[in-house]
């Protein structure tokens, strides 16, 4: 990044900046030449997944004999994210895929599990997918529909789910459903539905304001036959598995909105400082540089407390409620940023040709999935006010 956030950043060492290295490079060869054309079919090639995949870009946490990078480290992951994010690379699912789907299938599936599904899941040649939200149910997770009853060694399931990111490409799709509905809490559990299945079915992809090339999808689900193989984790245990975890979900999209926050105002300086108007750079103008300096003030803090997050996440003390906070907190600062700087802009700010009107659309939505800011307030008020 260049100087808009003002921190030095302590939180990499050498071998990350190398991985970052190496990443961009897989972005400038495979990605930037065909996201355009991803961001107009709304959804992006599979060949990028397969290239990711052989590049190690994939499972960097999953152990090695599966074909994953046997480093657990988050800082890779974040890396990912933050430089998908740089380069406006929306279309990329990756960080569902490392971040959101991987610690589900690396802690709760069996040794029979695993060895089925993690070498592709490594190598692209499965991706994945999780799906919570339902046409009537998005942050009320234990309002949702989706039932699955047991018949002999098989679980029958019927249901849908709604905004599924990755959704059309999906492999795998842990798909969280009812199992038995008298028994509260305890009546959710998670079944790894697989591409084929009898009965799953993926609707149209879905026409978003912003975020064209990722894809996102509908999912129905009408009679699948589920075999008790792929139940993940116990019967039952469903919900105690999301909120364990979310958090990393959370700050994932945290990472990615302070990632959001430096590459806009990077482009944004960029721009102020090259156009003019009454004969001066718009940047020169005091209004201009108060506002820059306000911005700039806010994403430093963002940087400070994210990376901060990050280093507790490592060291496993990162609780609920500090991703609460992250999440909150910097996406909605991310949606502050890029309307601002879509202001300075003037009326090219409104052109798609422009970096900033595309981060404006897509800074949109950041407030909204993974858990709306309302809900990430409710959680920790409730730790302030049992």
């Amino acid at each position: 990044m260049g100087n808009a956030v003002m921190y030095q950043r302590t939180l990499f060492e050498p071998e990350h900046e190398l991985f970052r290295d190496s990443y961009r490079s897989f972005l400038k060869r495979f990605v930037a030449p065909c996201h355009q054309q991803w961001e107009t079919d709304k959804i992006v090639d599979r060949g990028v997944w397969l290239e990711a995949g052989k590049q190690g870009f994939l499972g960097m946490g999953m152990p090695e004999q599966y074909g994953g990078g046997g480093n657990p480290d988050f800082r890779y992951n974040a890396i990912i994210t933050e430089e998908t994010t740089a380069g406006g690379f929306s279309g990329l699912g990756f960080a569902l895929h490392n971040d959101m789907v991987a610690p589900y299938l690396s802690r709760l599936a069996t040794a029979e599990q695993k060895e089925r599904w993690l070498p592709k899941f490594c190598t692209g040649e499965y991706i994945t997918a999780l799906a919570m939200t339902e046409p009537g149910a998005g942050s009320d997770l234990q309002g949702i529909k989706t039932r699955a009853v047991r018949d002999g060694d098989d679980w029958v399931l019927n249901g849908s789910k709604m905004f599924i990111t990755n959704g059309i490409n999906a492999d795998l799709v842990i798909v969280f459903t009812q199992t038995d509905p008298t028994k509260g809490s305890m009546g959710y559990s998670l079944l790894v539905v697989e591409r084929g299945m009898a009965g799953f079915e993926r609707g149209r992809k879905l026409d978003k304001i912003g975020m064209d090339a990722q894809d996102t999808a509908e999912l129905s689900f009408t009679d699948v036959r589920v075999p008790s193989a792929n139940v993940l984790g116990k019967v039952g245990k469903g919900l105690f598995y999301l909120m364990q975890n979310l958090p990393q979900e959370r700050l994932s999209i945290a990472v990615m909105s302070a990632a959001a926050m430096e590459s806009t105002l990077e482009s944004t300086l960029e721009y102020v400082q090259q156009r003019h108007a009454f004969g001066q750079s718009i940047g020169s103008f005091q209004n201009s540089r108060f506002v820059l300096a306000e911005l700039a003030t806010e994403a430093t803090a963002m940087r400070i407390m994210v990376d901060e997050f990050i280093r507790l996440h490592n060291a496993g003390k990162l609780t609920a409620e500090q991703a609460a906070m992250a999440k909150w907190s910097a996406t909605e600062a991310f949606a502050r940023l890029a309307d601002r700087c879509l202001q300075l802009h003037g009326g090219y700010g409104y052109m798609r040709e422009y970096p900033i009107a595309k981060a404006y659309l897509d800074a949109r939505v950041q407030t909204i999935y993974g858990g709306t800011t309302e809900i990430m307030k409710e959680i920790i008020g409730r730790r302030l006010c049992p």
